[in-house]
C-alpha cells in the first residue's frame, strides 16, 4: 500500500490534468468555430436584408436630391438617370421599419438573442439613417464588429455598383455575446470536470481511509496478539510447574499454581468479552435499560474501586460533586462503566504525581461532568481521533498500557444513546480533560 498509493495519485492526478487540457483544447476549437458561423450568419442576414431593401427601392417615384444639398450634375448621366427614377432607403422605409426586417432575419437564422445597431448610407456614404444607439457603437472598433453589405436593387448593373446606398450592422460586444451562446456548453463542461474532480477527491479519501484502517486492523492484531501472549505465557509456566512433584505435594504451591491459571483464563475471558461486545454494537444499536440514576452517587461509587490502585500508584483524586440536581434517565451499568472508562484512561495514561478531578455541576437542562488529569496528555491528531474505534493514543516512553483501543469508543456510543455529548481538550504533557453533558430529569 505505502509503494502503490503513491503510483495511484500519480496517475490519477496525470489522467485528470490530460482530460482538463483535452477539454480547454476543445473548447478552443468549438469557440473558434461558433465565431466563425457567427459572424457567417450574421453577414449572410446582413446581405439578405440588403438585397430586400433593395428590390423594395427598385421601383418608385423620382428621388430629389435637394435637401442634401447636391448637384446632380457632378454624378454621370447613366447614374443620374437611374437616381431620378429610383427612390432611396429612407424615402421607402423607417428606422424601426428596418429594425424589424433585422430582427426578423436574425430570428430565421437563430441569431434572435444577438444584439446590433445599424445605419444605411447613400452614395456618397453620408447617413441616411441610423439606429438610436449606433453612433455610440461606432468608435468602440476594440470590441464591437461592423458588417457592410452594399443596397443592390434588382436589374443593377455592375458598374454602378460602388454609388449605391449602403446597409451597415454593427454588433456590439460580438466575444461576449459568443460566450453568451455558449454558455450551457461551458457550464456542462464545468460540471462534469467537477464531478471528475470530486471523484478523484472520493478516490483519494477513501484510500486514504483504507491506509488508515488497515495501519488500525495491524495495530490491533498486534495488541490483540500481545494481549493473550502474556497470559497464555502464565498459564503455560503455571502447568509445568503443577507437573512438578514438589508442586504436587506441596498443597499451597499447587493452589497457588491454580489460582494463577484461573486468574489468567479469567483475564483472557475478558478480552474476548471485550472484542464480542464490540462486534455487537457496532452491528446494532446500544440497548438501555433506563432508571432514574444520582450522578454524584455513581461517581463515588467508581471512585471507590479505584481507591487501592490509585493509593498503590500514589496518586490522588478530588471530587467536586456541585451539581445540584444530577438526576438522569439512565442505564446503571452503561454509565457506571462510562465514568470507571474515563477513570482508568487517565490511570493508563499518568505519571508521577497523577492527580484526578472529577466535578459536576448542573444547568437548566444538562448536567455537566468534567473529568480531569495531569498526565501525558495527547497531541491534536490523537485528540480528534481519540472515540475511534481500535485508535489507541501514542504513549511516548510508557509501554505498560493494555488494551484493544475500545475504552473510548464505547464511553462515546454510551454517551450518543443517553442523547448527551463528549467533548476532550488536552495538551501535550501537561493533561487531558473530558467533559460530559448527559439531559437531566426536570423535576416538577
Amino acid at each position: 500500500m505505502k509503494r502503490t498509493f503513491p503510483v495511484i495519485v500519480i496517475l490519477i492526478s496525470l489522467s485528470l490534468f490530460g482530460l482538463i487540457l483535452l477539454q480547454v483544447s476543445w473548447f478552443d476549437n468549438l469557440l473558434a468555430v461558433n465565431r466563425a458561423q457567427l459572424k457567417n450568419k450574421i453577414d449572410g442576414a446582413v446581405t439578405s436584408v440588403a438585397i430586400d431593401l433593395g428590390k423594395s427601392t427598385g421601383s418608385g417615384q423620382a428621388m430629389s436630391l435637394s435637401r442634401r444639398g447636391r448637384s446632380m450634375l457632378s454624378l454621370g448621366p447613366a447614374i443620374q438617370q437611374y437616381l431620378l427614377r429610383r427612390p432611396s432607403v429612407d424615402q421607402k422605409f423607417t428606422q424601426e421599419e428596418i429594425a424589424v426586417r433585422i430582427r426578423k432575419e436574425f430570428k430565421r437564422v437563430d441569431l434572435d438573442k444577438v444584439k446590433f445597431e445599424f445605419a444605411v448610407t447613400d452614395f456618397n456614404d453620408d447617413y441616411e439613417l441610423m439606429s438610436p444607439g449606433y453612433e455610440r457603437e461606432f468608435w468602440d472598433t476594440v470590441n464591437n464588429k461592423r458588417f457592410y453589405s452594399v443596397i443592390l436593387p434588382e436589374n443593377a448593373e455592375v458598374e454602378f455598383t460602388p454609388s449605391f446606398e449602403k446597409l451597415i450592422l454593427i454588433v456590439p460586444d460580438i466575444e461576449k455575446q459568443v460566450w453568451q451562446s455558449l454558455r450551457w456548453i461551458i457550464l456542462g463542461a464545468v460540471a462534469f470536470m467537477l464531478v471528475i474532480i470530486a471523484a478523484f477527491y472520493v478516490t483519494i479519501r477513501t484510500l486514504l481511509n483504507q491506509k488508515r484502517l488497515s495501519q488500525i486492523k495491524s495495530d490491533f492484531i498486534n495488541n490483540m496478539t500481545h494481549e493473550f501472549k502474556t497470559p497464555l505465557a502464565t498459564i503455560s509456566l503455571a502447568v509445568d510447574a503443577l507437573g512438578n512433584e514438589k508442586v504436587q505435594n506441596n498443597k499451597e504451591k499447587a493452589a497457588y499454581f491454580t489460582k494463577i491459571i484461573k486468574e489468567e483464563n479469567n483475564r483472557m475471558n475478558k478480552h474476548v468479552e471485550t472484542i464480542l461486545q464490540a462486534a455487537f454494537m457496532e452491528k446494532q444499536e446500544l440497548k438501555l435499560n433506563l432508571v432514574q440514576l444520582h450522578v454524584n452517587d455513581v461517581i463515588v461509587q467508581v471512585m471507590d474501586n479505584y481507591k487501592l490502585q490509585l493509593h498503590d500508584k500514589g496518586a490522588e483524586f478530588q471530587l467536586l460533586l456541585n451539581a445540584k440536581n444530577d438526576l438522569i434517565k439512565g442505564d446503571e451499568v452503561h454509565f457506571t462503566n462510562l465514568i470507571s472508562n474515563l477513570v482508568d484512561n487517565a490511570i493508563k495514561y499518568s505519571k508521577e504525581n497523577l492527580l484526578i478531578k472529577i466535578s459536576t455541576h448542573s444547568t437548566r437542562n444538562y448536567l455537566v461532568i468534567r473529568v480531569e488529569d495531569n498526565g501525558i496528555g495527547m497531541n491534536k491528531e490523537s485528540t480528534k481521533r481519540i472515540f475511534e474505534k481500535f485508535f489507541r493514543a501514542h504513549t511516548g516512553n510508557l509501554h505498560n498500557v493494555k488494551g484493544f483501543g475500545l475504552g473510548m469508543s464505547y464511553v462515546k456510543t454510551v454517551i450518543d444513546a443517553h442523547k448527551g455529548r463528549i467533548k476532550v481538550e488536552s495538551t501535550l504533557g501537561k493533561g487531558t480533560a473530558f467533559t460530559v453533558e448527559v439531559p437531566v430529569v426536570v423535576e416538577a
